[in-house]
Formats: C-alpha cells, sequence, structure tokens
C-alpha cells in the first residue's frame, strides 16, 4: 500500500487499472429513465390503441382520439427508446434540467421537475469559494463564470467538484482533473447528468481506488451548444483552445488549492470533447501530462468545415496528421476509452495508441464490452479514466 493508503486497485503493466466489481458495475447500471420497459411499454401501449381504433374505426371519435393517441404514444416510445440507448437522461432531475434549456412552457415544466438538488447556482467571480451547491457525502459542486471576451467567450458554467473534506483541511492542494462535454448541443453539466462524475468519484474514493481529487468540467460552447466547436481556436469565431489552456486553467489554480504543475493536470472529454481533449492535449504538452479520453477521433471530418477552409489551421488540429512527426519536450500518458460495439472507435482509439507509442510515450486503449459511441460508455470508463489519472498524479512528486 502506498503513501495514499490505495490498496483496492491493481494495476496492469500495461497501466490499464483494474476496478473493484462493484466501482465497475454502478457505473455500468442504467438509470430509471434508461430502462428499456418504458419504451417497450409505451410501445405496446401505442399498439393497444392502434387495435382499439382498427375495431371501433367506425366511430369517428374513437378514430380522431385514438389515431392522436397512437402518435403521441409512438413518439414517446421513440424517443425513451433513444434515450436508452444513448443514455442521456439517466434520473427526474436530469430530464428536469434537460427541459429547462427548452423554452416557455417547456422550460417552466423543468422547473417544476426540478427538486433543486445537485443543480448549483453561479458563484460570483469576487466570492471564488462560494457554496454553489452541495453533492452527497461531504462533496461540493461550485459553478463558475469564467467569461473571457478576449477569446470570443461570453458568460457561462464551468462546474468545479470539490471533493469531501476539502472544506475541513485548509493545508492540503488536490490534481485536477478537467472534462470536455460532447459536441454538438452539448454542455458542461452533461458530466454531472449524464456522465455521473460525481457519484463516480465518491465510489472510486469511499473504495480508496483514488485519492481525493478535483473535477471541473468546463464549458466550451462558446455561448452557442449547437454550433459543433471541436475546441479549436476558430478563425474569426471563439478561441476555445486558448481559452482552455490560457484561461479556464490559470483561474482554476487560483481560485482553489490545486497542484498547479503539468504532471498533477490531466484533460479528457467524450466524443467531440475527446477530440478537444487530444488536441489541446497534444498542443499544450507543458500543461497536461495526462490525457483521459472516452469515444476519440483524430480527425476533424465533417466538422472541418468549421475552420473555413484554413488549410494551415486544418492541418495544425488534425492530430492523425502531426502526431506521426510529433516531437514531444515532455512526456504524456494516455489512456482510450471505447466500446466494443463501435468498431470505427476501437479502430481509432488502437491507431492513436500505436502512434503515440511510437513516439516514445504511454498510451493504454481500454475497450468496454457492449457498448457503443453513447454516453453509457463515457459513463462506464468514466472510472478507468479518473483511475488511470491518479496512477500519474501519485507517481509525481509535489511540487506547489
Amino acid at each position: 500500500m502506498d503513501g495514499h493508503g490505495l490498496a483496492s486497485v491493481i494495476h496492469r503493466a500495461a497501466g490499464d487499472p483494474v476496478l473493484p466489481g462493484d466501482v465497475t458495475a454502478r457505473a455500468r447500471d442504467l438509470g430509471p429513465l434508461e430502462s428499456p420497459l418504458i419504451w417497450l411499454s409505451l410501445a405496446s401501449a401505442a399498439v393497444a390503441v392502434l387495435a382499439v381504433v382498427v375495431a371501433l374505426g367506425y366511430r369517428r371519435r374513437v378514430r380522431r382520439w385514438g389515431c392522436t393517441a397512437f402518435g403521441v404514444l409512438l413518439l414517446l416510445a421513440a424517443v425513451t427508446a433513444l434515450n436508452s440507448y444513448v443514455g442521456y437522461v439517466r434520473t427526474s432531475d436530469d430530464l428536469a434540467r434537460l427541459l429547462q434549456r427548452g423554452p416557455g412552457a417547456v422550460h417552466l415544466a423543468g422547473r417544476l421537475l426540478d427538486d433543486g438538488r445537485e443543480a448549483p447556482a453561479p458563484a460570483s467571480a469576487s466570492a471564488p469559494h462560494e457554496s454553489a451547491g452541495t453533492a452527497a457525502a461531504g462533496q461540493r459542486i461550485d459553478v463558475v463564470d469564467l467569461p473571457d471576451p478576449a477569446h470570443g467567450i461570453p458568460s457561462g458554467s464551468t462546474y468545479v467538484i470539490l471533493p469531501p473534506g476539502y472544506d475541513t483541511d485548509p493545508a492540503r492542494r488536490y490534481p485536477v482533473v478537467y472534462l470536455i462535454h460532447g459536441y454538438p448541443f452539448g454542455g458542461p453539466r452533461d458530466w454531472l447528468t449524464s456522465g455521473d462524475a460525481p457519484g463516480t468519484l465518491l465510489a472510486l474514493q469511499q473504495a480508496n481506488v483514488i485519492a481525493p481529487m478535483i473535477v471541473v468540467s468546463v464549458d466550451m460552447t462558446a455561448g452557442n451548444p449547437s454550433t459543433d466547436w471541436e475546441c479549436l481556436n476558430v478563425p474569426g469565431g471563439p478561441q476555445l483552445e486558448s481559452y482552455l489552456a490560457g484561461t479556464v486553467v490559470p483561474a482554476v489554480d487560483r481560485r482553489y488549492r490545486t497542484l498547479a504543475d503539468r504532471t498533477h493536470r490531466a484533460l479528457g472529454g467524450m466524443s467531440g470533447g475527446g477530440f478537444g481533449a487530444l488536441n489541446i492535449g497534444l498542443h499544450h504538452v507543458g500543461e497536461f501530462a495526462t490525457l483521459v479520453i472516452a469515444l476519440p477521433y483524430d480527425d476533424l471530418n465533417d466538422s472541418v468545415g468549421i475552420l473555413g477552409g484554413n488549410q494551415a489551421a486544418i492541418a495544425a488540429n488534425t492530430p492523425r496528421r502531426y502526431l506521426p512527426a510529433m516531437e514531444f519536450p515532455a512526456p504524456i500518458s494516455v489512456m482510450l476509452a471505447v466500446g466494443t460495439g463501435a468498431p470505427t472507435d476501437v479502430t481509432t482509439a488502437h491507431r492513436i495508441a500505436g502512434e503515440l507509442r511510437a513516439r516514445g510515450q504511454e498510451a493504454v486503449v481500454h475497450a468496454e464490452r457492449g457498448f457503443n459511441h453513447t454516453w453509457h460508455t463515457a459513463r462506464a470508463t468514466l472510472p478507468y479514466l479518473l483511475a488511470f489519472a491518479d496512477e500519474g498524479f501519485r507517481g509525481s512528486p509535489t511540487t506547489s
């Protein structure tokens, strides 16, 4: 057992953590609103209504109301089936926060459904340690507004998950993992809801798998979540890479008791946020020693248009092009997490890992059986990603 008392995790030679079964089972579990029973029940009800309409179709009122009910039930079945597959809305709280993004009556319905728990309110810049919300078992969740007009970033909500004991041990400093949401229509709250980062952190810490750490879910929407920004410095648009590395990281280091050096700092994300973490991490090896990426890709593909045909910018932001010849001023460790049900992700992850190893860097691919390119995979692999980050933190001397 090492200095942190972390006896419950055994590490393979390749660096892929082997975690307690209760932690991994919890991460793979479906939330109540993800159950296939919901859409199966709705689909069955739609079929039953259709049968009634067919049997009593000669009655105009039955036909009119029956067809309407059939359509509504079929739509709800389709939506809930999609959610069961993707894993975006786990609980009624998740649904409430999703509805609150909508206008008018939809927003009001979300407000009524929201019970107020784990829903932080923004903390002011002048009061950086003001509690913006309380999570279970001593965690604290702050949400910090970090506007950066110089980089084209308006007001937003970056969530900071502080570990139990943060407020009672003022001398202790913590490593930090930065997580980026997916694109488009993603947001920083997704890692708290769909990704269940607070619950995963707590489960890992209670099992003595990881030492306490700070996790920051960064707002990389630039005020427009419908745009697939890919965390880029967009010509004539928001400079998201510069914002994260040059604004968010220093702001977190100033406001919180972090271990403010590269070896105690990890960057990760899922899907589009995973691409951003890979690209930004490779551009900023001096700031991040560890990358933890779910559902990775290394090419802009359909998002290349965001760079407006600027060939130099495209080449500089396509890891598949520049990684094979990249020089590393400092070593990095990378974990790439995929679901075996998404063969393209698996191929891409192994390609990226191979290129990194060819450049002398540590790279691990973790494959989660039976999952696809969805939030289910991101949530199921998050314990491995955080444990991998912790492994790097524990192997680094404290310098601040």
